[in-house]
């Protein structure tokens, strides 16, 4: 499918996987496939993972977690206490195993692993008081990124996807109020 990796964290981009939140959701992760395909796209995790239905809905409850983890944590509000056992109960899983190679590092392990991963690296990014969390600023957009840009003025989550077309409405809108004048 061609995920897109741009919240510069692993537990981030998971919960970017379902999209627009405040309107009509756009879901990314149909089907344990889904999931398989996301996890070896990330570039973090196992390749090749297998997914049952129960690891899916375990998945999709992590990321819902930390999806409202996030929304508490830039709101400086107490975090939820059943997303605070959700993410704790899956960080303490078994670790990704990681192998140097010639080629490269290859990382090995099952879906329980790859969760455990994401949520470590839930625990991670949101216990860093000083961790530059935002939401993307596309008004239908509700990716979370970090933003570690010059002068922390980045305003989107990508510029492919929400960047470009924030500007070209603007661009238009502008040509518009021109023709009117």
């Amino acid at each position: 499918m061609g995920y897109v990796f741009v919240s510069g964290n692993l537990a981030l981009d998971l919960a970017g996987t379902r999209k627009w939140r405040r309107s009509e959701h756009e879901e990314l992760l149909h089907t344990p496939s889904d999931l398989a395909a996301w996890c070896g796209e990330s570039g973090q995790l196992p390749k090749r993972l297998q997914v049952d239905d129960r690891s899916f809905h375990r998945a999709l409850e992590l990321r819902e977690a930390i999806y409202d983890l996030a929304v508490a944590r830039m709101a400086d509000a107490t975090f939820p206490v059943a997303d605070l056992e959700t993410v704790n109960g899956l960080a303490a899983g078994p670790a990704v195993g990681v192998e140097l190679t010639s080629t490269g590092v290859v990382r090995a392990g099952d879906i329980d692993s790859a969760l455990a991963e994401i949520a470590r690296s839930a625990v991670l990014v949101l216990s860093d008081a000083d961790a530059p969390i935002k939401e993307c600023g596309r008004p239908s957009c509700t990716r979370i990124y970090l933003d570690r840009s010059r002068g922390a003025r980045r305003t989107w989550c990508g510029m492919d996807e929400c960047g470009n077309r924030v500007k070209a409405a603007a661009y238009r809108a502008r040509k518009r109020a021109d023709k009117e004048s």
